[in-house]
């Protein structure tokens, strides 16, 4: 997952918190989750206890076995949520070639929203999300070109696109500067 080192401690006791509770509410064992999710138990484990800070795409892998929302594993509970561009939690990628800010996530877990940030040069590719999900991306600013199911799409500042994001999808930034995008999934019922 990588975060801010401000924000690194208290992210991962809250993911691994919150991790815990949705486990034992659906009355699985750590080996049962482990089958589910392919990461393993001992992995698993650690996470609970805040002692690993597990990647993107292994949070990925457990939202998606839970069949919850990736930002259900950093809920917290609060009337007003405000989202400051460059503060507060922060997923930096492999090689700090991508960025991830969650900024919302609706009450109950259908909708969560992103700012995400792709350097000059790279690509981002994704996991594959929920069963029915759909993704809604905005380009706030730069270029970008997206690929959905060996499809793809060029996007501007502002142009917008909707892909089912059960598939496979990539984004790739070919320019020499940073894009910045808006990315909503909604999840299917």
């Amino acid at each position: 997952m990588n975060i801010e080192p401000d924000d690194s401690k208290q992210v991962v006791l809250q993911v691994g918190a919150a991790l815990k509770k949705l486990r034992k509410e659906r009355q699985l064992s750590l080996e049962d989750l482990s089958e589910l999710s392919g990461v393993s138990r001992l992995t698993l484990g650690n996470i609970e206890r805040g002692e690993t800070n597990p990647t993107i795409g292994m949070l990925w892998k457990i939202s998606r076995s839970l069949s919850i929302p990736l930002m259900a594993l950093f809920s917290s509970e609060n009337g007003v949520n405000l989202s400051r561009a460059g503060k507060g939690l922060r997923i930096p990628g492999e090689g700090a070639k991508w960025v991830i800010e969650p900024i919302y996530q609706n009450g109950n877990h259908e909708m969560e929203m992103y700012r995400f940030y792709l350097q000059p040069n790279s690509s981002y590719y994704p996991e594959t999300h929920h069963h029915n999900t759909t993704e809604f991306v905005t380009v706030m600013s730069g270029s970008i070109s997206i690929q959905v199911n060996n499809e793809s799409y060029t996007l501007n500042q502002y142009d917008s696109i909707s892909f089912p994001a059960d598939g496979t999808h990539s984004y790739i930034n070919p320019t020499h500067e940073v894009v910045v995008l808006h990315i909503i999934l909604k999840y299917g019922q």
